[in-house]
């Protein structure tokens, strides 16, 4: 099992844990995104954020929660739901910009192969 990555320790990228690197470490990590886009609309049980993460394996969520928990994005709370810190929904609100440009994006690559969706398998 890899370390949490977090600013100030090495992370993949950068043997100084510049905080940008282990952001970028952190959410690299397959999953990761997702769990908090998905934790954005509320406290979430295990098997709930699990079926909405299109049925990841619960030892990789698990994994997951974990790092994210680590890195102060996620709590589980008494009932043990999960869900975003402050921390985690000042993440999720930084994804917004990305999520509008892979929108554009979107449409760029869709105007070039006049207007077809792309090939089977590579949707999300």
């Amino acid at each position: 099992m890899t370390a949490t990555p977090a600013p100030g320790r090495p992370v993949r990228g950068s043997t100084t844990g510049r905080p940008i690197m282990a952001a970028l470490d952190l959410f690299g990590r397959r999953w990761s995104l997702r769990i908090v886009w998905e934790l954005h609309q509320g406290p979430t049980g295990f098997r709930p954020l699990q079926q909405r993460c299109d049925g990841m394996s619960s030892s990789v969520l698990r994994q997951r929660l974990v790092e994210l928990t680590q890195a102060g994005l996620v709590t589980q709370q008494d009932d043990n739901s999960y869900t975003l810190t402050a921390l985690g929904e000042d993440a999720h609100r930084a994804l917004g910009p990305l999520a509008r440009w892979a929108e554009n994006w979107a449409d760029a690559l869709a105007g070039q192969a006049g207007g077809h969706p792309p090939p089977a398998g590579q949707g999300d």
